[in-house]
């Protein structure tokens, strides 16, 4: 047992670090080629932070563990909306004013709301796959053309210029570019095994280690950069990453276990955590949404999303 979770956390920190690594070098490697900052920061870095969820959701599925996969989808959007948020709004008021955000706000809570109608029937079909992979593509084709109607105004664009490294030679770049794609599938198989043994040691269900620890442990890249995105003052992309991140784990990451292995999931996943992760996205926009101008959320708002999440969590073990 003991031996598991030193593999599961050490797995975990190696999976953050080469997403990291993974996400610097493609940014550096795009902007050497001339990509826009802004275009940089909506697809690469915004899909970069959902690269975690997404080799832990194939990895899992190609294991058979489609109810772990789905859980590690579901559970990310609430730990991102309510933990993260959460917390990054209680160390500082998050201001919104990005007009790009309220572009993707929308978004998200309508493939939100398809998410909860794919998993209502507790099956996870190949065709609802490929409807989500599709879309998938299709919202990172809009994501790009946004990119060349952004106001110049926008708070957003100096921010994620202030975030795409700079000075990196090509061959540096295609280096952690590599090194990414080589450790994330690696520390994801061994993540997701030792998980595996820690819920059957402690008799937790498939779903509930994958909207818990597996969850949570995903999401701590995007507490990190939440937070210290806020301390900088860069509200609208510590935002941005997470309606991002989301919008990216109900696509790309639910996509996986339709894709890999199609098979009934756990009637929770339809009857509780689907319907948990659409109401943190519905708090989420009434918080956030303002077409009269900006809008923060406040102390008192993220102290209602963290106590949303301390209770979600003991409901799942009580």
């Amino acid at each position: 047992m003991i031996i598991n979770l030193v593999i599961f956390f050490v797995g975990l920190l190696v999976l953050s670090w080469s997403a990291d690594r993974f996400v610097y070098g493609a940014s550096a490697l795009a902007k050497n080629i001339g990509v826009s900052p802004m275009m940089i920061g909506l697809t690469i870095v915004a899909m970069g932070s959902s690269a975690p969820e997404i080799v832990v959701s194939a990895t899992a599925s190609l294991a058979g563990k489609t109810d772990t996969a789905v859980g590690n989808a579901l559970g990310s959007n609430i730990t991102n909306i309510a933990l993260v948020l959460g917390l990054t709004a209680v160390i500082k008021p998050l201001l919104v004013s990005s007009t790009t955000l309220k572009r993707e706000l929308p978004v998200l809570l309508l493939i939100s709301l398809l998410a909860v109608y794919f998993i209502d029937d507790s099956y996870m079909s190949r065709m609802e796959g490929i409807v989500l992979i599709t879309l998938f593509v299709l919202v990172i084709a809009g994501m790009a053309l946004l990119s060349f109607k952004v106001d110049k105004g926008d708070p957003l664009i100096a921010e994620t210029e202030d975030e795409i490294p700079s000075g990196v030679s090509t061959k540096t770049a295609v280096f952690w570019v590599l090194i990414g794609l080589v450790l994330l599938p690696l520390s994801a198989s061994f993540l997701v095994d030792s998980a595996v043994f820690i819920a059957k040691y402690f008799g937790i269900s498939d779903l509930v280690i994958g909207l818990t620890i597996i969850a949570i442990g995903t999401s701590l890249p995007e507490l990190a950069a939440s937070i210290a995105g806020v301390l900088k003052g860069e509200d609208d992309l510590a935002l941005g990453n997470i309606i991002g991140s989301n919008i990216f784990n109900l696509l790309a990451v639910l996509a996986m276990p339709g894709l890999i292995m199609p098979s009934a999931l756990d009637i929770s996943a339809a009857s509780r955590d689907s319907l948990v992760m659409l109401g943190l996205t519905v708090l989420l926009f009434v918080f956030c949404f303002n077409i009269r101008g900006t809008r923060r959320i406040s102390r008192l708002e993220g102290g209602v999303l963290i106590s949303s999440f301390l209770a979600y969590q003991i409901y799942l073990f009580t």
